[in-house]
């Protein structure tokens, strides 16, 4: 394939994992998935946003960096082509929905510490999702943290990654995910990984599936 690292990125249920994970899995590819079943204040951020914010955002950021540098310091990142559900500058993006301005200010200065020390995906897969359908797919994975998480908040967050589709240019195929389903329909999968093997100039670039 013409792209040694990939990243699928979206909105909290627009499907990253399970893309990553098929991808992976049909590229032979080796998959980096976001730990975050081990960060100690989500279920609390979820419960009390205001007392939790900061802490759930630091850890999210630490593990993030701490994962992707280990790989990178032992020699290992992108050595053979990798496929990733997260991309580090996503912290950002949350930070930004979730924490104070003061706060926020605090975390960004830590933020551009750590960014530069990681090298970029050659692609990203923006998975764009409504937020009805999210919250299809939210209910549907039945993690209980999540279930009241609102429209607005989802709302908010998506905002922010468009804003950050064009604030911050990577070579981007933007898929919208509304029909799209790849483990009942495996054959979205197949249309899909031929446009992994095209040339894409710096930008966004809308692909359709359906």
């Amino acid at each position: 394939m013409r792209y040694r690292s990939i990243t699928i990125e979206g909105n909290i249920g627009a499907g990253k994992t399970t893309l990553a994970s098929l991808l992976s899995e049909r590229l032979g590819a080796r998959l980096i998935l976001e730990e975050f079943d081990d960060n100690p204040f989500l279920a609390k951020f979820y419960e009390n946003p205001t007392q939790y914010a900061f802490p759930v955002e630091l850890f999210f950021m630490a593990e993030r960096f701490k994962q992707l540098k280990d790989i990178h310091v032992s020699g290992e990142l992108f050595p053979q082509q990798t496929v990733s559900d997260y991309l580090f500058f996503k912290s950002l993006l949350f930070s930004k929905v979730n924490l104070p301005e003061s706060e926020y200010q605090l975390y960004q200065k830590l933020f551009d510490i750590l960014h530069p020390q990681l090298p970029q995906p050659d692609l990203l897969i923006y998975l764009h999702q409504s937020v009805d359908k999210l919250q299809e797919n939210i209910r549907r994975r039945n993690r209980s943290y999540e279930q009241q998480i609102s429209d607005a908040y989802l709302q908010s967050i998506q905002d922010m990654y468009q804003q950050y589709l064009r604030q911050y240019p990577m070579r981007t195929l933007y898929l919208d995910g509304s029909a799209l389903d790849f483990i009942e329909n495996p054959d979205h999968l197949d249309r899909l990984l031929p446009l992994l093997d095209q040339d894409y100039s710096i930008g966004i670039h809308h692909v359709s599936l359906t």
